[in-house]
């Protein structure tokens, strides 16, 4: 009888170890396709990927990343969208997919991709130079009784970063000129340099002038606070910062992180990569990287990724829609 459990347990691990996309694999070096800049944060999760699939050899073929920002990122989703069957593409694709097609009018649909695994959602942080205000009670006065708008940082006009800063105008009254740059890395630099007011950059792009004690994190836009306790400056966690909500400014949003294959891709390979990115998930590299640029662990595929995409797409165009960025 123990012959047989431990015989039926060792069958068992080899059906788990054996990967559902037997039949394929790449025969030549896949690209991760980044639809921003150098710095910014889809480019810092990217190379943690290529990173986690090479030291823990979870792919025969290598890992290279491809950074295609040109026009907010249309560049990036025009070239996914022309790859259409070519299995050793792989796209890293954030809310843009949802709003660039309604404020530039492209003709692009996430539903023209093949959808593999999201893998993390975004938080965004307010932020402003720590030689500005200490609260964002005293931000928000601050903006208000400035002479000139203040200079709020970002990336890419009319996209989440922009959206929050119309809905922090509508929220208060205060106002705001949007200056879009072409990473969240070159939005923390313009901060720290004071040439602008604030960013609500994603946790990871302010990180390490966060750390530096440069800028100041004055609220996350969340129902809750961000859930590590881990001291990251000398004395603040991520945990420490208050929700926007706490902070009497009532503003949430998340931001998807997923990856998207060409359209007309074999079910085989779909498999092979959402199989990869869930092993990527459990690398001791992905859960560090969480953790230190804030993000939430999720993993979806399948029918529940189409089912959670469909509903963020609705959010995300009613948000577009009340912003008045959606071209007529």
């Amino acid at each position: 009888m123990g012959q047989i459990v431990k015989t039926t347990a060792a069958i068992a691990a080899l059906l788990l170890s054996t990967p559902a996309f037997a039949g394929w694999e790449p025969s030549k070096p896949v690209e991760i396709v980044v639809a921003a800049g150098a710095g910014g944060a889809s480019d810092q999760m990217a190379r943690m990927m290529q990173a986690a699939i090479q030291k823990n050899n979870l792919m025969k073929q290598p890992m290279v990343v491809s950074l295609k920002g040109g026009a907010s990122g249309a560049e990036a989703l025009m070239y996914m969208k022309s790859s259409e069957g070519d299995p050793n593409k792989v796209l890293i694709a954030y809310s843009l997919i949802y709003m660039l097609p309604l404020s530039a009018k492209i003709p692009f649909n996430w539903r023209d991709l093949t959808p593999v695994s999201v893998i993390a959602l975004d938080q965004f942080v307010l932020w402003d130079n720590t030689n500005g205000p200490k609260t964002v009670k005293e931000f928000i006065d601050a903006a208000k009784a400035a002479g000139a708008p203040f200079k709020m940082g970002g990336t890419g006009s009319k996209r989440e970063d922009h959206v929050l800063t119309v809905f922090m105008e509508q929220k208060t009254g205060a106002k705001f000129s949007y200056l879009p740059y072409k990473s969240g890395g070159e939005a923390a630099t313009q901060l720290v340099g004071g040439h602008t007011e604030s960013n609500v950059n994603n946790p990871s792009e302010n990180l390490e002038v966060w750390r530096a004690g440069q800028v100041r994190a004055l609220c996350v836009f969340d129902k809750e606070r961000i859930a590590y306790k881990t001291k990251v400056t000398g004395t603040q966690s991520w945990n420490d910062i208050p929700t926007c909500k706490e902070e009497g400014l009532d503003v949430q949003y998340l931001m998807l992180r997923a990856m998207f294959l060409p359209g007309n891709v074999t079910q085989e390979q779909q498999a092979f990569y959402a199989d990869l990115f869930q092993k990527v998930t459990q690398t001791a590299e992905y859960k560090d990287y969480m953790e230190k640029q804030a993000l939430k662990p999720i993993f979806l595929t399948g029918k529940d990724m189409v089912e959670f995409l469909e509903d963020d797409d609705k959010l995300n165009a009613s948000l577009m829609n009340a912003a008045g960025f959606v071209a007529k």
